[in-house]
């Protein structure tokens, strides 16, 4: 049985912040609700990192998640918080670093004046910092590069796309930055970025409106009020054909193919829902509703999955849904292929820039713009089903200084039509200005495929495919794509510095 939830906006303190957003405490009361959920977001992230330090901010929220306070070692905080089954964990993004804790609320005194010290006496440790430096770098060097081709896919597609942009690098940072980042180096970051006029709020669950009021009051007493000066982030200027990237590892026994553009939109826009619409259509992740993998997965059996999006997408775990607080003032889209294999992999980018271009050219019709609208105004309650997920979100939507995002979808849905969805369409996907990452064991083979045109015919591991499918794939193996530029990586030099 779901309990009601009741939203309490509170503005504490109007800081204007440039991106638009007002610093304001989010409390969602729940009477009844057995967990108390804390979201803490510091504005905050791997954009501050300073040149040649790149990973200082990631490692900085590890040190205060992972790491002890001045009354816990890290050993003694895990001690705490087991008997209690209650959690502290830390997610840093490109201009946000969230602090997220839950207990249950017969816990939540005990818990919060633990949780509150570590974001605010952070012990800074030595074997901390030294062990919280190895993950990350081991994470870059090790399981990255070595074991999860899609992600570093993904990565390497933001590496260049973002080229000479504060987005670039991964958020745990590069090689030689997280080597020479010191000690120092993360006391003096949270120092000057750890401030009060920094953090937003979020509290969700069963807890007494006294605590709202003495939490806002103890963190506004103990961190420095500083300032909120955003990261000037550059206009991102639009390419002339497709630019690829091929990251070579040998041990790969698969490809991996992420590819993309910026788009001059955000949650902020009014073009964002219909755009979302087209691209749910297009590529919703990990259902059969999008195109990319009814043609590409259900027909052909390439690959496990291939979906699009209109803006940075981090999965929740091991559901299909975007975890929050992922919130950004410029976004890209991008199209994901799963590895394929590698004989296929010149047919699979072939054939999402195919379904891609139908789209584009060929436009929704009113049946499918129906069928989609119906579609998410189910399932987007879906990415609000639980309270500490519409606490992010509702966080998210002050960032964007728009309503409750659910909300404002539906809203948007309402008053929609086809040609909303189509001009949209037009306006930002007509274009092949694509940076395009691949991950594979044979990078000059298919740089050669791709720089040429080759064609690129389909190769099955069963027969029965269907005749129409078949005639299809005749005129995808030998698209034409207009590559403009072409570079080969060792899998070694990525994200090296």
């Amino acid at each position: 049985m779901c309990l009601p939830v009741f939203l309490l906006l509170s503005v504490f303190s109007a800081v204007q912040m440039s991106f638009g957003s007002e610093r304001e405490v989010v409390l969602l009361n729940s009477p009844g609700n057995s967990l108390v959920s804390f979201r803490f977001m510091f504005h905050v992230g791997s954009v501050q990192d300073p040149s040649g330090k790149e990973g200082v901010a990631a490692l900085t929220a590890k040190m205060l998640s992972h790491g002890g306070s001045s009354k816990l070692t890290f050993q003694e905080l895990i001690e705490f918080l087991y008997p209690m089954a209650a959690e502290i964990s830390s997610q840093t993004d490109k201009e946000t670093t969230t602090f997220i804790g839950r207990v249950h609320r017969d816990h939540l005194d005990r818990f919060f004046s633990v949780f509150r010290n570590q974001l605010l006496k952070p012990r800074f440790a030595i074997d901390d910092f030294d062990r919280n430096k190895t993950e990350l770098l081991n994470y870059l060097t090790k399981s990255l590069r070595s074991a999860d081709d899609e992600e570093l896919g993904k990565k390497s597609l933001e590496w260049v796309l973002f080229e000479g942009h504060p987005y670039r690098h991964p958020v745990s940072g590069t090689v030689v930055g997280l080597q020479s980042i010191t000690l120092d180096d993360v006391k003096s970051f949270y120092a000057k970025n750890y401030t009060f006029s920094n953090l937003q709020i979020g509290l969700a669950g069963d807890f007494p409106e006294t605590f709202a009021q003495h939490l806002e009051a103890d963190f506004k007493k103990e961190l420095p009020e500083g300032n909120a000066n955003p990261v000037k982030l550059p206009k991102l200027i639009r390419g002339t054909g497709m630019d690829v990237t091929i990251v070579e590892r040998p041990a790969a026994d698969s490809t991996a193919v992420s590819l993309g553009f910026p788009i001059d939109i955000t949650r902020a826009d009014a073009d964002y829902y219909p755009l979302l619409v087209a691209n749910l259509f297009l590529g919703d992740h990990r259902t059969f509703n999008g195109v990319l993998m009814k043609e590409l997965r259900g027909k052909r059996g390439l690959n496990y999955g291939d979906y699009s999006y209109i803006e940075a997408f981090i999965q929740d775990g091991g559901s299909t849904f975007p975890l929050p607080n992922i919130a950004r003032r410029q976004q890209y889209f991008s199209i994901w292929i799963r590895p394929v294999v590698t004989a296929n992999a010149h047919f699979a980018i072939r054939g999402s820039i195919y379904y891609f271009r139908r789209l584009v050219e060929g436009l929704m019709s009113e049946k499918q713009f129906e069928g989609m609208r119906d579609y998410i105004r189910s399932y987007s309650k879906l990415w609000a089903q639980n309270l500490d997920r519409r606490l992010g979100y509702q966080m998210d939507s002050i960032f964007y200084q728009t309503g409750f995002f659910i909300d404002e979808l539906e809203k948007h849905l309402d008053d929609m039509s086809v040609v909303d969805v189509n001009r949209v369409i037009r306006k930002y996907l007509d274009r092949w200005d694509f940076h395009v990452a691949i991950v594979t064991p044979e990078a000059n083979t298919l740089a050669t495929a791709i720089e040429t045109n080759r064609r690129s015919p389909v190769t099955y591991q069963t027969s029965g495919t269907g005749a129409n499918v078949l005639k299809e794939d005749t005129a995808i193996e030998v698209l034409e794509l207009p590559i403009s530029r072409i570079r080969v990586v060792p899998v070694d030099q990525i994200f090296e510095k």
